[in-house]
């Protein structure tokens, strides 16, 4: 993977495909690779840039003053894409990364030019209610996280961390698992993640609202609607904020839509990426029909 220097220091990220710009951007304690299973359904019509943000999957830790608060996060998202010289983005995140995505709208919108949202933390559930006590734990427990990193050592471990909070309709890979939690055996990425972990807050989502107000440009919210974590009701109100957004709901599917529908999620980037897409197999989609 390349890697870029940063503000905050060092960030590796992939950087894939030609034609217009896809920046995708994971949540907290995985990694980039979450999005791989959408991968294979972009083909080679876009440009897919996938960072390594400091969430806690992180192989390089961030230097040890870096402030990872999200309005940092969202400096340092909008840091790439101009290092990069991205213009017209189409912004893509899931879960936290969802969250940051609003501040970088509301912050740097210059070179965004859409926005795909899928299931994430906004407005006053910063972080959703149904997981804000176990962050508390983790933020508040010394060496919890670091005892986090140990169970996630064996299959076992890593299988009850996934029933513990279930984040997908179909089993999430062991080995996918496994590249989440092997980086938080370090200690420095320990220290960027409860960095994090311990300003997460709903006063950041809340403020970006007037941002997303007069983003006029496409939007479209994906919301899987099994989710235990993120209820549709924010959805909704974000295609209410979003001038130009309109939600699309998937029926099997939960927080991690990428994984329980990832050529949905393909073809509704492909659809606000390029208008006028066309599926993998080369058949218009639904969809982007209404663009033709």
């Amino acid at each position: 993977m390349p890697e870029l220097q940063l503000t905050q220091g060092t960030l590796n990220y992939r950087d894939e495909g030609e034609g217009p710009a896809v920046v995708f951007i994971h949540g907290l304690l995985v990694n980039g690779r979450v999005w791989d299973d959408v991968m294979p359904f972009l083909g080679t019509r876009v440009r897919r840039i996938v960072p390594d943000l400091p969430l806690g999957s992180h192989t390089l830790p961030m230097r040890p003053e870096a402030t990872l608060d999200p309005p940092a996060l969202a400096a340092m998202i909008a840091e790439l894409i101009e290092r990069l010289d991205l213009t017209d983005v189409t912004l893509v995140g899931n879960d936290t990364g969802g969250a940051l995505c609003q501040l970088v709208i509301a912050q740097h919108p210059d070179r965004i030019g859409k926005l795909l949202l899928i299931n994430c933390d906004a407005f006053e559930n910063f972080p959703p209610r149904a997981f804000a006590p176990a962050l508390t734990m983790l933020r508040r427990v010394p060496g919890l996280l670091a005892l986090v990193a140990d169970l996630g050592r064996t299959r076992t471990g890593r299988r009850m961390a996934m029933k513990t909070a279930p984040l997908t309709v179909i089993p999430i890979r062991d080995e996918l698992v496994q590249s989440w939690v092997a980086p938080l055996r370090r200690r420095g990425i320990r220290r960027d993640a409860l960095k994090v972990m311990r300003a997460i807050a709903p006063e950041h989502t809340l403020g970006a609202v007037d941002g997303l107000r007069r983003f006029e440009r496409p939007a479209i919210i994906v919301w899987g609607l099994r989710d235990v974590f993120f209820k549709v009701d924010d959805g909704e109100r974000l295609v209410q904020t979003l001038p130009q957004a309109r939600l699309e709901t998937v029926e099997a599917a939960r927080t991690f839509v990428r994984l329980d529908a990832p050529e949905r999620v393909a073809e509704l980037v492909l659809e606000l990426a390029l208008p006028r897409a066309a599926s993998p197999n080369g058949t218009v989609t639904p969809a982007a029909a209404a663009y033709l």
